[in-house]
């Protein structure tokens, strides 16, 4: 008798739901603030087709869930991200492209990176962008979740754009970049100005290719990750993976000025390590700080793993100092709970803050998260809002409370799977008070499957 083992990412509520549905006025247990006013979106893998070969959780058409509040009442709305490669496999009626985990079809029309558009969110001068770190952005219509199309800055746009630019409230720019896996420069640097024009584009050295998932910027800095999750085509010729964590080098941290090119980018050298979410960076009189979940070490896009390491893909909330005025790297673990989707309130990215944020992992070899931490920086404490048993979430977004003068007055939101019951909702925290029950839990109509990243816009 011959069984074939089901992919954990396409069972339970990792597997994609088919339909797209508008529905008004959801059921809501408690109360939803009457000043929370806005709309809750968040992206994720959701393949429209049955996938070639093996399917891996970052191959998934994107797929966008919102829910917008206004006047204490939410409505839902899911849609696909119509990307290029979606419409080609809609026409088709079936997978085109294969994933990451199958070898290129070379002798295919369809070989190559299809652009899913579904991994992260960005609000930024009037416009929504659903990105994915291979190509371009894809422009969203809120409220109504519609692809307006591939978003290119008037053709300036010359490289891959990544699933986290990081946007600074207070002068309004948006600084990104892409990077390139097989040929220089492998890595682009780009800032878009507060009125959204793209301003330029210079290209930072690296030694080689390397998957760069995020960076952070502080009021005057900007800051990448050299980490060795290396890409190497020599390597695959030789029958070893093209992708590979290599333990014995270095991880390298690139700090420039904001508006600075690569002649002026200093380096600094640290462990060996990976990291694929920064919670933020700041400046401390001759240091650079960054805060970021970080791990020993990953095979999360890697088959097979030789030598496993059994701190590897645990991520943990770290800290590293960089003086600019030594040259040296001071670094420390700041909890031992495993978590990851890090964030604060975002009209604080780049500054100091005494809050952090993020989603504490279940123990479960899948990516599921049981709870939401909240760090105080000042003293070292956090508390943790636990969602319950078998109840399951993804990343929590803070939306700050309109004319709120405190770092933390606003709330914390996220969609919940309750496993037992298989049904979905949106969990609203308060976020003053993080262990309380939710101050509101709003209860969707259909399954919202596991994704990655969310974004709040406010209604103003």
């Amino acid at each position: 008798m011959v069984t074939t083992a089901i992919n954990p990412y396409l069972d339970r509520n990792f597997a994609p739901i088919r339909e797209e549905i508008t529905t008004d006025k959801l059921p809501v247990i408690g109360e939803l603030p009457f000043d929370l006013s806005g709309m809750f979106v968040r992206n994720g893998p959701n393949p429209q087709w049955k996938p070639i070969g093996e399917y891996h959780w970052f191959d998934g058409d994107g797929m966008l869930h919102g829910v917008q509040i206004s006047n204490g009442v939410a409505t839902y709305r899911n849609r696909y991200v119509q990307t290029v490669g979606w419409k080609k496999e809609r026409i088709a009626g079936k997978a085109l492209w294969s994933g990451f985990l199958e070898p290129p079809q070379m002798d295919s029309p369809y070989a190559g990176y299809k652009n899913t558009a579904n991994t992260a969110l960005v609000w930024h001068a009037g416009q929504m962008l659903a990105l994915n770190e291979g190509g371009k952005p894809y422009a969203i219509k809120l409220p109504e979740l519609d692809t307006i199309g591939e978003y290119n800055y008037n053709g300036k746009l010359v490289s891959a754009f990544t699933a986290h630019p990081k946007v600074d409230a207070v002068t309004g720019e948006m600084m990104f970049f892409g990077y390139s896996v097989f040929a220089p420069p492998y890595l682009q640097y780009s800032v878009v100005s507060a009125q959204g024009e793209l301003l330029w584009t210079v290209p930072i050295d690296l030694p080689m290719g390397v998957m760069m998932h995020d960076f952070a910027i502080t009021e005057n800095y900007t800051i990448f990750m050299d980490l060795p999750l290396t890409i190497n085509p020599e390597r695959a010729q030789r029958g070893e993976p093209v992708m590979m964590f290599e333990r014995d080098r270095s991880s390298r941290f690139g700090i420039l000025p904001r508006h600075g090119n690569n002649s002026n980018i200093r380096w600094f050298e640290s462990p060996a390590c990976y990291v694929f979410h920064t919670l933020n960076a700041y400046e401390d009189g001759d240091e650079v700080v960054l805060i970021a979940c970080r791990m020993n070490s990953t095979t999360v896009l890697i088959s097979s793993d030789s030598q496993p390491d059994p701190e590897g893909n645990i991520p943990r909330l770290y800290r590293w100092r960089f003086n600019l005025n030594t040259g040296t790297v001071r670094e420390e673990t700041l909890d031992d709970v495993a978590s990851e989707f890090p964030g604060v309130n975002e009209n604080l990215l780049g500054r100091q803050t005494r809050y952090g944020y993020t989603n504490k992992m279940a123990n479960n070899p899948l990516p599921l998260f049981e709870g939401i931490i909240k760090y105080d920086f000042s003293n070292g404490q956090s508390q943790t809002h636990e969602f319950g048993q078998g109840r399951y979430s993804g990343e929590a977004v803070f939306a700050p409370r309109p004319g709120a003068t405190a770092e933390d007055d606003g709330w914390l939101m996220t969609f919940v799977h309750d496993e037992g019951s298989d049904t979905s909702e949106l969990v609203v925290v308060n976020a003053q008070d993080v262990t309380a029950e939710p101050v509101a839990r709003v209860i969707i109509p259909q399954r919202v499957p596991y994704g990655f990243h969310g974004a709040w816009v406010a209604g103003e």
